[in-house]
């Protein structure tokens, strides 16, 4: 076995591969071809900026999981991945950005000779890393397997967390709390938005006394006034202005797993229409978080907070959480579960979640979340100690 700082025990990466493999018998799989960058990481522990070329992991039913990728990545799966070195493989630099050779030709090669009697393969194919044409080079040069979807085989595995994966979100979460003091501390009128962002990527990458900070998975969203009302915009350098509100997106992260935590915050007297909407986000954050309970399902925590702004005139008719864990650019979530009314899937003790309720109206917006863990017994728990209510300055 390679000598390799690992983050966690080999015993659970063993525990991993059996419930991927077990999940590849069920769908009728010989082999699964693995692009998506998280799901990669999570079988391997293989950690590198290298998701802009092609890369994979092959997972087989009776060997090592093999990664794949450029030859200057396969030097970096030797540094991170507990699999042995005959098992990280590199393709020439030729076949990189090269509109004469592409990639997945070797990689046909590999899987070839891998895994010659393996007929029936599945690829991730609605996935951020894995292109139409890297599917279609691969199935024309395998013309003899047949391949499948397996999008999410791997992803739904991840939901019900390790201990020591908890204790790595925990460790996110103390993060996202100093991000947000940050914040507090910070923010002004006159203030650039962009000086901003510095002190909070400072303070994610500081962390804490006990756990130092990662890259997120998405950058710093921060909308002002009238572009809170769209939920995904990130920063300029304008400066803030008083009479305006900011929500501010952000995530902890630690080893690669994620903390995300919305708060909103106000400079000047906050108009009444935000502090009511304020009070039944809060009741409404509270009945959710009550619903999220081991045996309940999804569903349940979507009706409760539907249910709680509806009593105040509000319609929620979105999703508002989604499962969190670990993860590279450019999402945080897993993409199974969902916190919407039509999702039947039972809450499990280990799960954890963006429980994500923002508001967005046609002038403002207004974002309080919380990332919360599903407990044996009990309401969910929330990992962040953070004010919930709005930064008033």
């Amino acid at each position: 076995m390679p000598d390799v700082a690992l983050n966690f025990e080999r015993a659970e990466y063993a525990d991993r591969l059996a419930r991927v493999r077990a999940a590849m018998a069920k769908a009728d799989l010989d082999l699964l071809w693995i692009t998506d960058p998280s799901n990669m990481h999570w079988l391997t522990g293989y950690d590198g900026w290298s998701f802009y070329v092609h890369q994979g992991v092959m997972v087989s039913h009776d060997a090592e999981p093999v990664f794949w990728g450029r030859g200057m990545d396969a030097v970096g799966a030797l540094r991170t991945a507990w699999m042995d070195a005959a098992n990280c493989i590199g393709y020439a630099d030729q076949y990189v950005m090269n509109p004469e050779a592409h990639p997945m030709e070797d990689a046909a090669r590999l899987i070839r000779e891998r895994a010659p009697g393996a007929r029936r393969i599945g690829a991730e194919l609605d996935n951020y890393y894995y292109s139409a044409k890297a599917h279609a080079v691969l199935t024309a040069a395998l013309p003899d397997r047949l391949f499948a979807d397996a999008t999410g085989l791997v992803n739904w595995q991840r939901t019900v967390k390790s201990p020591q994966e908890i204790a790595y979100i925990r460790r996110a979460a103390d993060i996202v709390g100093r991000m947000h003091e940050a914040i507090r501390e910070t923010i002004r009128p006159g203030l650039r938005k962009n000086e901003l962002v510095a002190e909070i990527y400072r303070a994610g990458i500081v962390g804490t006394e006990e756990a130092g900070g990662d890259y997120p998975a998405i950058v710093p969203l921060l909308p002002t006034g009238k572009d809170a009302s769209a939920a995904h915009l990130t920063w300029d350098d304008r400066p803030f202005e008083a009479g305006a509100g900011t929500f501010f997106e952000i995530a902890g992260c630690h080893r690669r797993y994620h903390a995300p935590l919305c708060r909103t915050a106000f400079l000047g007297e906050p108009p009444r229409a935000m502090r009511e909407a304020e009070t039944a986000l809060l009741e409404g954050l509270e009945a959710g978080i009550d619903a999220a309970r081991a045996g309940n399902v999804a569903g349940d925590v979507a009706r409760a907070l539907a249910g709680t702004l509806a009593k105040y005139g509000i319609v929620k008719d979105g999703r508002c959480g989604y499962p969190i864990g670990v993860s590279y650019p450019p999402d945080w979530g897993e993409r199974t579960i969902s916190f919407r009314e039509s999702d039947t899937t039972e809450l499990q003790p280990g799960m954890t979640f963006h429980y994500m309720p923002g508001l967005w109206f046609d002038d403002w917006g207004l974002e309080i979340t919380e990332t919360i863990l599903i407990r044996e017994d009990g309401a969910a728990e929330c990992l962040a100690s953070v004010p919930r209510g709005l930064v008033v300055k």
